[in-house]
């Protein structure tokens, strides 16, 4: 039986086993060699802005380690620099990179379908023009805090195409260098097509950028000639609030509101409308939904302590949120609370409701 079809306790412990899961391949010798080995060669850091959708896999669709890219994840990829805790999560981890004597790639990304406009971002209503004038508008935030030189944080707007899974590398005066149009012979003219797009950014950034660009055709050719389902019908069962949701890439399954916003209530009100239409409609059971909420620590003692305290807070605005807005919906949540080993990726559960 589908996933989406099987009551709520089977679909929570099927998401919760997702989890251990990756945590488990996150941790192998093979996946920590793997990092260590790939950011010996390319020590540039990743950041990497993006919509919840499950189909915005970006290390799946790079053929990158896992743990190399660092997402930032919400609801339409709706992101502002002047938030006060994104601000401050940007600028440490660029920061620390710095610090580390490396440079930092800010990945803005936007996704779209050729194949059919609703299968575009619900975020922008579908509207790819307007999701990549977001993109450029959080790039020019990004220049205004970091420098317009580019020499140390290169700010460069992607889109992704959900139908073929391919990137489209945007440069500053308009010329961009879609990767599902080119053959896998021509990805040796990549560094050369990508100075083109992009004349000034740096040769190091440039470097660390190839082989993502490299991975994404390999995979965008391993997919051509195969049968894809790509009307995926929205059955969204999960409200996601805080950090550390890396192992859902489940398409049309979580809503994810990352705590960013200085308005979390507005999100979260639309990810319960969103719940709300689908049992209306038909699309998911009405026997309840999930409410997870999550907050990533580094070390135990304080840290941890901090984490919890912050999901707990998470998930207690939310459930208020939601039971203030939707209140016969709010009868049907079921709530999850944890915070994430964040060296591990491991989902530690704090409490049930």
């Amino acid at each position: 039986m589908p996933l989406h079809d099987r009551p709520i306790g089977e679909r929570i412990e099927a998401l919760l086993a997702l989890s251990r899961e990756h945590a488990d391949t996150f941790c192998s010798p093979s996946a920590w060699l793997a990092r260590e080995r790939y950011l010996a060669k390319h020590p540039t850091r990743i950041l990497a802005m993006k919509c919840m959708d499950g189909r915005i896999h970006l290390p799946h669709a790079t053929r990158t380690p896992l743990g190399i890219i660092t997402p930032f994840r919400n609801l339409g990829g709706i992101f502002h620099l002047g938030w006060p805790y994104l601000g401050e999560m940007l600028t440490d981890a660029v920061h620390a990179a710095i610090h580390g004597g490396n440079g930092v790639l800010l990945i803005i990304s936007y996704h779209f379908s050729r194949g059919d406009l609703a299968r575009g971002c619900a975020g922008f209503a579908c509207d790819a023009e307007a999701a990549l004038a977001h993109a450029n508008e959080i790039r020019r935030q990004a220049e205004q805090v970091f420098g317009r030189d580019h020499r140390n944080v290169y700010p460069l707007v992607c889109g992704f195409e959900t139908d073929t899974d391919s990137l489209i590398v945007h440069g500053s005066d308009g010329a961009t260098l879609d990767i599902g149009e080119l053959t896998l012979a021509e990805g040796a003219e990549l560094d050369q097509r990508v100075a083109q797009v992009c004349p000034d950014i740096p040769g190091d950034i440039r470097r660390d950028l190839l082989p993502l660009l490299q991975g994404n055709l390999q995979h965008v050719d391993s997919l051509r000639g195969t049968a894809r389902e790509l009307d995926i019908e929205h059955r969204e069962w999960v409200i996601c609030i805080g950090r550390g949701f890396d192992f859902l890439h489940l398409p049309n399954t979580a809503l994810i509101v990352g705590p960013y916003s200085p308005d979390l209530s507005e999100p979260i009100a639309t990810a319960a409308a969103i719940i709300d239409a689908n049992m209306k409609a038909g699309r998911i059971s009405d026997d309840g939904f999930l409410l997870l909420a999550s907050t990533p620590y580094e070390a135990i003692g304080v840290d941890r302590a901090r984490a919890e305290l912050k999901s707990r807070f998470l998930s207690e605005f939310a459930a208020r949120v939601i039971s203030r807005e939707h209140p016969r919906l709010a009868a049907s949540m079921l709530s999850r609370t944890a915070v994430v080993h964040w060296p591990s990726r491991r989902l530690e559960l704090l409490s049930q409701a």
